[in-house]
């Protein structure tokens, strides 16, 4: 499945992608650990921290076609440099801020906006410009499981550390961990022996977004991946407060970021190689619908840790395993010249959707006591992504972007 990898300079980068991407999604996808700590610690309400998390889900998306484009232009090693470096100073401060505007500071916009440098669109169309096409499903499916494996491995223990040290202490070791990164960059960023021959044509990054803006499948394409970015950043966020409210130890909380982690790691790579055995699209919308029913199933079940944790590892497998055939699609679309500043405004409409997730959660605890309209929406919304995504053509349209 993987033997376009072998060779020694395609798997390092390939390796090294997935490395920075552990560790930016890890770290972010941990956040909803700090909700309480940072009630208790500052006083300050659920409302107000989730709208913190939720401008930095949306920040997280608004930087990636940026950082895409810089990418495209100028080289992804300053970008991935400076977003590690911006995102350790992010964590850093987080505890030193007292008010909710601190927390969007800190949290909404310094570390998302690092995480989003050191993220997908960088990161895959990276490793696009430097490994051959044969490579590239499988690519995007290796460095999709490393942000899975962050998010099994960074769960637990960032549990154990906020027990151990506090929040605080935690912080300032998620800062020096993202520091620990900074080398992975330099192996991504290394040419390989021969990188790959891309006929489209350069005709600049600004004509390449309005001619794709201009595309029906590109738009479906954005509206199923909205849905996915309000599903993730719904559970990512607010997890942990349901758990709670079911009178389950803060641990079934952490457990189950962390096996949602490991069942994506077998989701990614299991969809990276039906990038090319299947249409993307179709891929797609099993994964979407497989969600709505799976919420079904968990509002019928009692809350057990058992329940928590199936429905983790059904949910897990498709967790961020929309990435590759979503890529895929992109690149069959408009090719890989402009690959990261693409991808990187899909990735705006998955944190757009993030936004509301993380927020509209807030509210609906603040006003109802429960998560329960959340989940309806949550349901209808993976429904709704799933039929969106059928009526896509996978056909080439690079033509369209040839200079005139």
């Amino acid at each position: 499945m993987f033997h376009s990898l072998r060779k020694p300079d395609v798997l390092v980068a390939t390796l090294a992608a997935a490395g920075i991407l552990m560790v930016t999604m890890g770290v972010r996808q941990s956040l909803g650990l700090f909700v309480n700590p940072l009630m208790l610690s500052t006083g300050l309400g659920i409302a107000t921290i989730s709208l913190a998390l939720a401008i930095g889900q949306f920040t997280w998306g608004a930087i990636q076609p940026i950082a895409g484009g810089l990418a495209d232009r100028f080289g992804p090693h300053a970008v991935l440099i400076g977003g590690l470096v911006v995102m350790a100073i992010g964590s850093a401060i987080t505890p030193f801020m007292t008010s909710g505007l601190g927390l969007v500071v800190s949290l909404g916009l310094l570390t998302a906006i690092g995480s989003g440098a050191g993220s997908f669109s960088v990161l895959i169309g990276a490793a696009a410009q430097r490994l051959p096409a044969v490579a590239h499903g499988s690519a995007a499916g290796v460095i999709n499981a490393g942000g899975s494996f962050g998010q099994f491995v960074f769960a637990p223990i960032l549990q154990k550390l906020i027990q151990a040290v506090g929040w605080m202490g935690t912080m300032w070791a998620m800062a020096l961990i993202t520091l620990a990164a900074l080398p992975l960059a330099g192996a991504l960023t290394k040419r390989v022996e021969a990188p790959a021959k891309h006929p489209e044509g350069d005709t600049g990054v600004l004509n390449a977004v309005a001619a794709s803006l201009k595309n029906p499948s590109y738009l479906l394409l954005h509206a199923g991946f909205f849905t996915c970015g309000f599903h993730i950043a719904f559970l990512v966020t607010h997890l942990p407060g349901e758990v709670y409210l079911c009178g389950l130890p803060p641990s079934v909380a952490s457990w189950s970021l962390a096996i949602i982690g490991l069942a994506n790691i077998f989701g990614s790579l299991y969809a990276g190689s039906c990038v090319s055995k299947y249409r993307s699209k179709y891929v797609l919308a099993v994964m979407y619908g497989s969600r709505a029913l799976l919420i079904a199933w968990y509002l019928l079940m009692p809350r057990t840790q058992l329940t928590y944790y199936l429905f983790a590892a059904g949910l897990g497998f498709t967790w961020l395993a929309t990435v590759p055939p979503t890529a895929a699609i992109v690149g069959k679309l408009f090719g890989v010249r402009y690959l990261a500043t693409l991808f990187g405004m899909t990735l705006l409409s998955h944190q757009l959707g993030g936004f509301f997730g993380a927020y509209l959660g807030g509210l609906a605890i603040t006003q109802f006591g429960d998560y329960g309209w959340m989940w309806y929406a949550d349901m209808t919304l993976a429904a709704l992504a799933a039929l969106v995504n059928l009526p896509i053509r996978e056909a080439p349209v690079a033509r369209s972007l040839a200079p005139a």
